[in-house]
């Protein structure tokens, strides 16, 4: 995975609900949907969780054991993901939730590793992470300055690393988006991709964030909202998703083609200009002679003659020969 290239990542998570099936054709949906990159959630429950952990507020309906030991996939399955993602044209990720998760992840070949926003403090994930020397996308949902400064510590400045904002509330309200720390981020952090994992349920904060220089963009994908799980009902659907992807390749293509005014009113709307200014021109007849004042004048399309911001040197200037009204005028009128 290079992160000099742009990435919109379809965030699967665990919206299959441990359908392998469903996985798979998730896949096959994200990419698609505009999706170069899909991102999983690779947990092995007694590995990451106390039986007795809580769950989110969001999603109460079963223990995060269960839920984790019943959503899970054995690593030839995961293998069997990763291959589905290649043969889609795409780009498969996931996030491990412990370092065990990091060894099945390293069996499958995982090209980079996302670490999630509840384990930016968990330094032996994040030395495991830095030990494959693969690129480093690091979630800043949940971290304060400081563990984010840490965490960004673990892995040298050769190393590709995209540093991503993101509120950890499902869904994100637009008042706390903050895309404000997208440019804290780039001072931070120079030399860093910035990214943005888009928790709202709309299009416009992962398109203000690709304008404001957020390179890769995550975004919760599923069938349907009414799916069942932590993270259908606040993930986008496949038809909304493609045009989301459209609208931020949209975003991208503006935002790296800076124009220069000057340049393109002299040349590609030279024509429009024609057509929508205008020219100075004579309200009246006027005989050889005249020296023009204001109330001679009048200001009529074509742009194509004397310009109106012309006038304070058109005035006081005397006609050579008589002319009648709507003239245009050109300096050759003039002794």
């Amino acid at each position: 995975m290079d992160l000099n290239q742009r990435w919109i990542i379809a965030e699967i998570g665990s919206v299959h609900d441990g359908s392998f099936g469903n996985a798979q054709r998730l896949i096959e949906a994200a990419a698609d949907s505009g999706a170069n990159c899909v991102k999983f959630q690779t947990h092995i429950s007694d590995a990451e969780t106390l039986a007795d952990a809580p769950s989110p507020s969001y999603f109460s309906s079963e223990s995060r054991m269960n839920y984790f030991e019943r959503t899970s996939f054995s690593p030839s399955q995961w293998g069997i993901l990763s291959e589905t993602a290649r043969s889609a044209g795409i780009t498969f990720l996931s996030s491990p939730f412990s370092t065990e998760a990091v060894e099945l992840l390293e069996d499958i070949g995982v090209s980079a590793y996302k670490v999630p926003s509840g384990e930016i403090t968990n330094i032996p994930l994040l030395r495991r992470i830095a030990k494959t020397q693969k690129p480093v996308l690091l979630s800043s949902g949940m971290s304060t300055w400081d563990e984010l400064t840490t965490a960004v510590s673990y892995f040298d400045s050769g190393r590709q690393v995209c540093v991503m904002q993101c509120t950890s509330i499902y869904p994100c309200p637009p008042e706390l988006v903050g895309l404000n720390i997208l440019e804290e981020l780039r001072v931070r952090y120079p030399g860093n991709t910035l990214g943005f994992s888009d928790h709202t349920l709309g299009f416009a904060a992962g398109v203000a964030a690709a304008t404001l220089g957020a390179t890769v963009i995550e975004k919760h994908f599923t069938f349907s909202r009414l799916m069942y799980g932590s993270d259908a009902k606040n993930s986008m659907e496949p038809a909304d998703f493609k045009k989301f992807s459209a609208a931020l390749v949209e975003a991208w293509t503006i935002s790296k083609n800076p124009v220069n005014k000057d340049f393109l009113a002299a040349t590609m709307l030279a024509d429009m200009k024609k057509i929508f200014q205008k020219s100075i021109v004579s309200k009246v007849s006027l005989p050889t002679g005249t020296v023009l004042n204001i109330s001679h004048l009048a200001f009529k399309k074509p742009g194509d003659g004397i310009a109106p911001d012309c006038l304070e040197t058109l005035v006081g200037r005397r006609l050579r020969y008589s002319i009648e009204a709507n003239h245009k005028f050109s300096w050759n009128d003039f002794e």
